[in-house]
């Protein structure tokens, strides 16, 4: 295909200046070669008519000299022979004259005894055989294309010096003599013969020929003109058809590559463009939607905006909850218009939306981060005004404990206020901990190594439940920049939450692998417990937010802000009584 584009609109790619400059060219050569046409033409026409004049007299001559050899012509058989043969066509005229111009003989006989060619020297021209050509005018203004030379009817006769009346023979003026005398003139031997040819139809001819010629090199020039202004309109057409295909390929590139959701309604109601985001956000292919009208193939609050947008003819923007494969509903931002011409015609109507999700899920994220912030910042106000008084208290009661040994239940009492102050300071050490920025102390360490020693650490609560442990941590990974005790601490948080929410026999898997779509580091903590309800999920990771009775409700919060000061990211997946799945991503930018 592109082959034969290249063969077949190669002159489209030719300069139009080139070929005006081709034209300029051609122009004078035209000119020159129709100037030189006419010229030929009118060479070849005296040709004709010189050749046309000379064979006339050579007729002439032959038929005198026969006359008067061998049947003894006078001068009114010569006369005679002159008038019928100036009678063909195109012979206005044919004479002969003597060496001073007077008409001897004359195809009209009122002419004889006038003179003719007295401009000529007829002297010189009746010694010459050689042919000679002029143009006259009669008097009627026709124009005459006469030929003369010298007449010599005896000319190369074997007994042209012999002629004498005594043996039967006309001298050879003879025929000519009554004539002769009777205009009262010597008697002459050199003669000029004259005929005079129309030039009417020769100089028609000649002036279709000319006019033929114009006509032809005018034709060419309109030809080459005509070319020159289609290869321009050829070259204006290719420049358009070239920036109309790139601003084509443009707008198609910029409908697909843009970062939302698209799609046109034409004039006739039906769908007519549908770009790739749109597909993945509504989860619907071209095919489905294309030449279709919207209610035969967008969500229903997709079609009620466009209903909306055809009574209020103006912008509109809003949210919607708009439902996809399987009914889930995606929160939607909505931009819709009407298309029109430059003139007010309307074209059509296109319809612009993003998905919300992740934003929704980023409008959480801070929300929830604030709200950690300022838990944080009064947590920790609050630990630094009860911590002291925890002091006193436990000073107080091993005071208490040690004066009334011998009171077996007081001193019970004192034990038990110094395991809860112990235990209230433990959460208030935790909840500092929380509150306090986050500082990590990075080494390259493996990552395997690193999960196998912390599995190792849960053994005996492991071995007690009767807990089967699962690791799959085989993947090759090079060393990584981490903190190991504060990653430590997050995978034996971990799996302790596993344990607690599994009963016996339950199994705890520890996965690492990567990321199918960026290659980053991902740990995977499952286990087969009784699962997190949905309603609970969303707060797992709040501060003092527990399902267990003795929890303090801050090991994920903490596991969350551990991984975090990473670079990472922590997923919860779970289902009630099928089991939890934890899966920890930290970027691959880590690796050593």
């Amino acid at each position: 295909m592109r082959k034969v584009k290249a063969k077949t609109n190669w002159w489209v790619g030719v300069s139009p200046w080139i070929i005006l400059g081709a034209v300029l060219v051609l122009v004078p050569l035209f000119v020159f070669m129709t100037v030189e046409n006419i010229n030929h033409q009118k060479e070849s026409t005296t040709k004709l008519l010189l050749e046309k004049g000379a064979a006339l007299i050579r007729s002439f001559e032959a038929g005198a000299r026969t006359g008067m050899m061998g049947m003894r012509w006078g001068g009114f058989q010569v006369q005679r022979l002159l008038r019928e043969t100036a009678q063909q066509p195109d012979i206005i005229y044919l004479m002969v004259t003597d060496a001073g111009g007077k008409v001897l003989a004359h195809s009209d006989p009122s002419q004889i005894g006038k003179h003719h060619g007295t401009d000529l020297d007829l002297g010189r021209i009746a010694k010459s055989q050689r042919v000679n050509r002029r143009q006259v005018s009669d008097t009627d203004h026709t124009k005459i294309f006469e030929v003369f030379r010298q007449f010599a009817p005896t000319r190369g006769h074997p007994d042209r010096h012999h002629m004498r009346k005594g043996h039967g023979r006309v001298a050879v003026n003879d025929w000519c003599r009554p004539h002769m005398a009777s205009a009262g003139t010597a008697r002459d031997p050199n003669q000029v013969i004259f005929v005079g040819l129309d030039m009417g139809p020769v100089e028609a001819a000649r002036k279709e020929a000319m006019r033929n010629s114009v006509v032809m090199a005018v034709t060419f020039l309109l030809i080459g003109f005509a070319g020159m202004v289609s290869l321009f309109l050829a070259q204006a057409y290719r420049s358009t058809k070239t920036s109309l295909s790139r601003l084509k390929v443009f707008s198609d590139n910029l409908v697909e590559n843009m970062p939302m959701g698209l799609v046109a309604i034409g004039m006739d109601g039906k769908i007519a463009s549908f770009n790739q985001v749109a597909e993945s956000i509504l989860q619907l292919s071209s095919g489905e939607v294309l030449w279709k009208m919207p209610e035969q193939a967008l969500p229903q609050p997709l079609c009620e905006v466009i209903e909306e947008l055809k009574n209020s003819k103006g912008i509109i923007e809003k949210e919607i909850d708009c439902p996809v494969k399987g009914g889930k509903p995606i929160p939607l931002e909505v931009i819709a218009t009407f298309l029109e011409e430059e003139f007010g015609g309307f074209l059509g109507y296109v319809v612009l939306f993003r998905d919300l999700t992740q934003m929704e899920h980023l409008k959480r994220e801070v929300q929830r981060s604030q709200r950690l912030a300022s838990i944080g910042r009064l947590a920790a106000g609050v630990a630094h005004e009860i911590r002291n008084p925890l002091s006193s208290i436990k000073g107080f009661a091993t005071y208490f404990k040690e004066r009334y040994r011998e009171v077996p239940e007081d001193q019970k009492t004192a034990e038990v206020m110094i395991q809860e102050v112990e235990r209230l300071n433990r959460v208030i050490g935790q909840l500092l901990e929380f509150a306090k920025p986050m500082r990590i102390q990075e080494k390259s360490i493996s990552i395997q190594d690193l999960i196998q020693h912390s599995v190792k650490l849960i053994q005996g609560d492991v071995n007690k439940k009767q807990i089967h442990i699962d690791t799959d941590i085989s993947l090759e990974i090079d060393k990584m920049m981490i903190d190991p005790d504060r990653f430590k601490q997050v995978l034996l948080n971990l799996y302790l939450n596993a344990i607690e929410a599994m009963g016996a026999e339950g199994t705890l898997s520890v996965g690492l692998g990567r990321d199918e779509d960026d290659g980053d580091i991902q740990i995977v903590v499952s286990d087969t417990g009784a699962g997190i309800r949905a309603e609970d999920l969303p707060h797992v990771f709040d501060p003092y937010f527990t399902s267990k009775s003795s929890g303090t409700g801050l090991g994920l919060a903490i596991v969350l802000k551990i991984i975090e000061s990473h670079g990472g990211k922590i997923r919860v997946e779970s289902q009630p009584e099928e089991g939890t799945t934890i899966t920890i991503t930290l970027p691959s930018s880590r690796e050593v």
